[in-house]
C-alpha cells in the first residue's frame, strides 16, 4: 500500500502529468504559514491584540503551530469508548479500505499509461505543427479549407461582431519578400495565456521572438519534461532550454501522484545580456581627491527566464525559520505555471495565439467571480457619495470634483 509522504499536506495532492488539478497545487514543501487570524469570533480588537502579540514573538508562532502539529492524527477516544465487538468491525472497514487504496493507485497507473499511449499519436502533430510555424512545411489545400471553414462557423456565433471585425480590416497583400512561417507565434501565443503574460516583462519580448517550439516529453520516472526551443540569438547560446517536473515515488491519498519539485537548465547569457539581472550604477566620491567614480551593482530583476530557476522548499523543518515567508506561494506558482503550458499552451496553441481560447479560459474563471454587479447599487454608492458631500466644506467640495469627473468617465 502507498503511504502519503510525511509532512505532506492531506489535500496535497497532483494528477497524473496530462491532469490538470481544479485545487491548489501539490507541492511537498514542509514550509508552513501558520494561520492564527482570531482569537474569539467577532473579536476584533481580541484579533489585532493577538496578531501584534504574534508580530513581536515570531517564536511564540512556532511553539504553537509545533503543539498543533504533533496534535493532528491523534485519538481523541472515541473510537476506544467502543465495545470490543465494534471496534473489531471498524478493523474490518481499515482493511477492506486498504484494499481499495491499491485499487486506487492501479487506477492512477494505467490513466497514466493511457496518457502515454496517446501522446504518441499527438506527437506527430505538435511536430507538423512545428514545422509550418518554422516556414519547413506549408499545410495542405484540404487543411486550409477545414480551418477556413471553422473560421466561419466561429463567425456565426456572433454575426454582428464579426462583420464588424471584417469591416475594420481590409484584405492584407503579400509583401514583395515572402514570410517564412509564422512570425512570433509562440510569444503571442504566451502572451494570451495569462498566467505567462504575467511575468513576460517587455525586456523578455526581444528574446522570446526567438522561441521556435514548445514541447512536452515523459520521463521514465514519474513527470514530465518542458523543452523551449529557440533560433541562435543575441541573448545566450542554449538552442533548448529545459524545465522538468518530477513527482514523488509515493502515492497520496485517493492514490494521486505527488509533485514534488522541479529542475531547470542553466542558461548561458551573452556578455551583457542577462535578462533576469540588471546593473544599477551609483556615483560615489572620494572624500580626499574629491573624485568622482561609478559603482555598478548587478541586482536580480523580474523576468520569464527565471522560470528556469524554480524556487527550493527548505531542506529540513529546521531551515523554515529562514526560509522566505512566501515560499509556498511561490512553489504553487511555479508548478501551475508548467501545468499551463503543459495542459494548455502546448495542446492547444494556435487557439491561444488567435485568442479564440479566451473565450474557453473566461467560461473557467466565472467561479472566482462570486460578486455581480448592478446598475442600481452604482447609483445608490454615488448618491450616497454626493449627500457625504454636501455636508463637507467648500474646500472639500473642490477636491472632490476630480471624482465625479472620474465617474462621468467610467459611466461613458
Amino acid at each position: 500500500m502507498a503511504e502519503p509522504i510525511p509532512n505532506k499536506r492531506s489535500d496535497a495532492v497532483a494528477p497524473t502529468p496530462q491532469n490538470t488539478p481544479a485545487n491548489a497545487a501539490p507541492i511537498s514543501s514542509h514550509a508552513q504559514q501558520p494561520g492564527v487570524s482570531s482569537i474569539l469570533e467577532g473579536d476584533e480588537s481580541g484579533a489585532q491584540g493577538a496578531a501584534a502579540m504574534f508580530a513581536q514573538h515570531p517564536q511564540l508562532v512556532n511553539l504553537i503551530q509545533g503543539r498543533l502539529n504533533n496534535l493532528v492524527g491523534r485519538s481523541s477516544g472515541y473510537i476506544e469508548s467502543f465495545p470490543p465487538s465494534v471496534r473489531r468491525r471498524i478493523s474490518g472497514l481499515k482493511a477492506i479500505n486498504q484494499e481499495h487504496s491499491k485499487l486506487e493507485v492501479a487506477l492512477q497507473e494505467e490513466v497514466l499509461a493511457l496518457e502515454k499511449k496517446y501522446f504518441v499519436k499527438f506527437e506527430p502533430l505538435y511536430n507538423k505543427r512545428a514545422e509550418i510555424v518554422g516556414g519547413k512545411l506549408e499545410p495542405t489545400e484540404e487543411e486550409v479549407q477545414i480551418g477556413e471553414a471553422l473560421n466561419e462557423d466561429s463567425d456565426e456565433e456572433d454575426e454582428e461582431d464579426a462583420k464588424t471585425e471584417k469591416s475594420k480590416h481590409e484584405p492584407v497583400p503579400e509583401p514583395a519578400e515572402p514570410i517564412a512561417g509564422i512570425p512570433e507565434f509562440w510569444l503571442s501565443a504566451m502572451k494570451n495565456l495569462i498566467s505567462l503574460a504575467e511575468i513576460i516583462t517587455e525586456r523578455d519580448e526581444a528574446a522570446l521572438k526567438y522561441l521556435t517550439d514548445i514541447r512536452l516529453e515523459y520521463l521514465e520516472k514519474l513527470g514530465f519534461k518542458l523543452l523551449f526551443d529557440f533560433a541562435p540569438n543575441e541573448f545566450f547560446t542554449n538552442k533548448t532550454i529545459t524545465k522538468t517536473y518530477m513527482y514523488s515515488d509515493s502515492n497520496g491519498y485517493g492514490g494521486e501522484f505527488i509533485y514534488d519539485h522541479a529542475e531547470g537548465d542553466k542558461i548561458d547569457w551573452k556578455e551583457g545580456r542577462n535578462l533576469t539581472v540588471i546593473v544599477e550604477q551609483k556615483k560615489q566620491r572620494n572624500k580626499n581627491t574629491k573624485q568622482i567614480r561609478i559603482i555598478k551593482k548587478t541586482v536580480a530583476t523580474e523576468s520569464f527566464f527565471n522560470f528556469f530557476s524554480p524556487p527550493k522548499p527548505p531542506a529540513d523543518e529546521d531551515e523554515q525559520d529562514g526560509a522566505e515567508e512566501d515560499i509556498e506561494d511561490r512553489l504553487e506558482l511555479d508548478y501551475h505555471l508548467g501545468e499551463d503550458i503543459k495542459e494548455k499552451l502546448i495542446p492547444h496553441a494556435v487557439d491561444w495565439f488567435t485568442g479564440e481560447a479566451l473565450r474557453y479560459e473566461e467560461l473557467e474563471e466565472e467561479d472566482l467571480d462570486d460578486v455581480e454587479f448592478d446598475e442600481d447599487d452604482d447609483d445608490d454608492d454615488e448618491n450616497m457619495s454626493e449627500d457625504h458631500d454636501d455636508d463637507e466644506s467648500d474646500d472639500d467640495d473642490d477636491a472632490a470634483k476630480p471624482k465625479a469627473d472620474t465617474t462621468e468617465c467610467k459611466q461613458s
